[in-house]
């Protein structure tokens, strides 16, 4: 049985949010079952749990004698076991990881960074001159996207692969400013739109113990 970590409780602004979500999606469109293992607050920090992800983060993903953390790589390699997320097409496989490495390291980045001003920091001097310098990074990135998406449905122009899996969750952090790009938002929503995503997310906010 494939077994998650993911957290008992977090606050409300991050339910939805946290990254097993990715491969909950995944293995939805894999069509593998899991469980989900729940930690406490603390559990993360335990040794034994540090073993397992170094950074004291979620998922752990765990199969037999397999452990891999880092859903990037969790994803793909759901990914070799379902051409809903990597297709036949070894282009289209190279394209989907591309775009998954793109996500994670060209966009989510300065998503992130902006984000995390105004859920921590929003009081401080410091971050309140550093938001227009975040915004601008942050928008140049998405302006870029938008354009390399055009008008098509999905990022390599002919179907959903786990590249988009990992785009959408991460144009999700800050739906305020994807909505300044049309084609960006209809891409979430599309994205968002399948049953996979669904039952992912319902079996997210499911597990969280109630406050």
């Amino acid at each position: 049985m494939i077994t998650i970590s993911a957290f008992a409780w977090v606050p409300d602004f991050a339910r939805g949010q946290v990254r097993d979500l990715r491969v909950r999606w995944a293995l939805e469109e894999a069509g593998l079952a899991y469980e989900a293992r729940l930690l406490e607050q603390g559990d993360q920090d335990t040794e034994a749990y540090r073993t397992l992800q170094p950074f004291g983060q979620v998922p752990v993903y765990q199969e037999g004698d397999l452990t891999l953390f880092e859903t990037g790589a969790i994803v793909l390699y759901i990914g070799e076991r379902s051409e809903a997320l990597l297709p036949a097409n070894a282009a289209r496989r190279a394209k989907a990881s591309q775009w998954v490495i793109a996500a994670l390291n060209s966009v989510e980045p300065y998503v992130a960074a902006f984000a995390l001003l105004d859920l921590f920091y929003a009081g401080e001097e410091w971050a309140k001159l550093r938001r227009p310098g975040a915004q601008e990074l942050m928008h140049k990135r998405l302006a870029g996207l938008s354009k390399a998406l055009g008008d098509e449905d999905y990022l390599d122009g002919e179907g959903f692969t786990a590249g988009d899996l990992i785009m959408s969750t991460v144009l999700r952090i800050l739906p305020e400013e994807t909505a300044r790009y049309g084609n960006l938002e209809a891409y979430v929503q599309r994205c968002t739109a399948r049953p996979a995503f669904r039952r992912a997310l319902d079996a997210q906010l499911g597990d969280f113990r109630p406050d």
